[in-house]
Formats: structure tokens, sequence, C-alpha cells
């Protein structure tokens, strides 16, 4: 009956086939009694490399897309008289573009988790958010600025393209809240959230902190055009990966990701007095020599 011929006893996917005993401790007599069919325990994570890889060209494409409509949107309807190419280099209306590509993004990878895959988002990712450690992980974030002074020892550019973002108060301290809300937020999700998780149900843990880590950095090159920069962002990655694999929630690297953020905030604000004098500024430790 188990023949090639005759495949309906062969196991199937999804399943594991056991062994079963009577509670009275005898084996049953009929042959078809001694299988049993038990629910083979779900992929963890349940999304592929595929999918992270597809969500990484989503997102560049998204945001993109988001960034020309928004600055067609301003043109059309708020700065008609400015011109086009003009709002392209507009720094509050790039960050806004990049917050709606990243909304869509959100929408995609709940829609791939919970649509495609059926399984509850949250839980799926890790999140698992814990209350009681959220002043020792921000506190953890705000010690972990102590890496950027690694950029005393590199060579590090005089300036960079993410000083726009600071060209006004306004566009200031819109680029503060993203940056300790939604930005990392969204970094997290992916890097900690998606990737990592993947890496390592190949590469187990320790290879995975480290492939984890690199293209986070290397993220961030565009912003800083330095090679010393993505050195010193890539051993950030390396912390909020660690945080995330201790602890289990990629809530956890959230915060400590906030955290950071947070603190070079901070320093920029009261270097500057509250970003009205951007000539005394010093956004990151990245740009000590």
């Amino acid at each position: 009956m188990s023949s090639p011929d005759n495949p309906q006893f062969e196991q199937q996917p999804g399943v594991t086939l056991e062994p079963r005993v009577a509670p009275d401790g005898e084996f049953p007599s009929s042959p078809l009694e001694t299988l049993s069919l038990t629910p083979a325990p779900p992929r963890d994570p349940v999304w592929s490399g595929w999918d992270v890889l597809l969500i990484a060209l989503l997102t560049i494409v998204t945001i993109i897309v988001a960034e020309f409509l928004t600055v067609c949107v301003a043109w059309a309807f708020f700065h008609r008289h400015s011109g086009f190419r003009e709002l392209l280099q507009t720094p509050s209306l790039d960050l806004l573009g990049e917050i709606f590509g990243y909304i869509a993004v959100a929408l995609y990878m709940i829609m791939l988790v919970e649509g495609k895959y059926h399984a509850p988002f949250w839980k799926a990712i890790r999140w698992n958010w814990n209350s009681r450690a959220v002043p020792k992980l921000l506190l953890l974030g705000v010690f972990t600025v102590t890496l950027d002074l690694l950029g005393r020892y590199l060579p590090m550019p005089k300036t960079s393209p993410f000083e726009q973002f600071f060209a006004r108060p306004s566009d200031a301290y819109l680029m503060a809240a993203f940056a300790v809300t939604f930005g990392p937020l969204m970094e997290e999700l992916f890097f900690r959230g998606f990737l990592y998780p993947v890496l390592e149900r190949r590469t187990g843990v320790s290879l995975a902190i480290l492939l984890t880590a690199l293209p986070f950095g290397l993220m961030h090159y565009l912003q800083y055009r330095s090679w010393g920069a993505v050195l010193v962002i890539t051993c950030v990655g390396i912390v909020l990966t660690t945080v995330r694999v201790v602890t289990k929630s990629v809530a956890a690297s959230f915060l400590v990701h906030a955290g950071y953020n947070a603190t070079l905030m901070f320093f920029a604000a009261v270097a500057t007095d509250g970003f009205r004098h951007m000539d005394k500024a010093v956004l990151s430790p990245l740009h000590l020599n």
C-alpha cells in the first residue's frame, strides 16, 4: 500500500506522522491506527527572504514616487509661483514625501503578514512591548551615542547632504520629530522585524546580527557620503540587533533607536539655540574632528 503507485499514505506537507499508542498501553490492532497526524509547527518567521527583498525594493520605489507626488501637489495647490525644480529640493516636502511612502510600505507589511500568511502582524514580528523596560532601553539609546565618538578617529566630512534638513528651524523641528518616531519605527520593522529573523534562520545568531547591521549602515551612506559614518552607524546597528536578540523584542530595539536619535537631536538643538543658529550646529558627533 505504500508503494510509489499508491502514495495515499505518504507523509503530506505540513503534517508529521507519529506512532500512536492506545491509552491502556497496548498498540492498536489496525495498521491504520498506528499513525496520527500532527500539524507541523509554523515556519518562523512566516515570510521568506524573497518577501524581505520585495519590501526593500518596494520601499525605494514608493518613497521616490511619494516624494515626487508630494512636490506635484505642493506646486499645484500651494506654491504655484515657485519653480518645480526648486520645490524638488525643499527639505520639508522631501521629508513629507518620505513619510507618505513609509505609510504605504507599512500597510503593505501588514497586508503581507496578515493577508498572505494569516498571522497577527505585531506578534509575528516579535513586537513584545514591555512598559517596565522603557526607561532602561531609552537610557541605553543615550549611551549608544558614545559610539559616534569613533568619528574622531575616522575620516569624516565637514558637511553632508543630511544638513539640508536643518536649513530652517521649521525643517529642523520636523526632522527631529521624524527622527524619534516614524523613522526609527520603520527602520526597526524592516531590519530587526523582517530581515533579521530570515537571516538568523539561515546563518545563526552571530552572523545574522552582522548581516543585519551592514545594510543598515550602508543605507545611511547617502545621508553622510562618508564610509567612516557608515562604519559608525553599522556599529550602532550591531547594538540594536543585539538588543533585539537578547530581549526577543523589536519594540526594545525601537526604543533604543529612538533614544539614540533623540539624544543627537537634543545635542543639535542645544548647540544651535533651538535650531535658530545653524552655523553653530554639530548635528552628530559624526562631524567632530
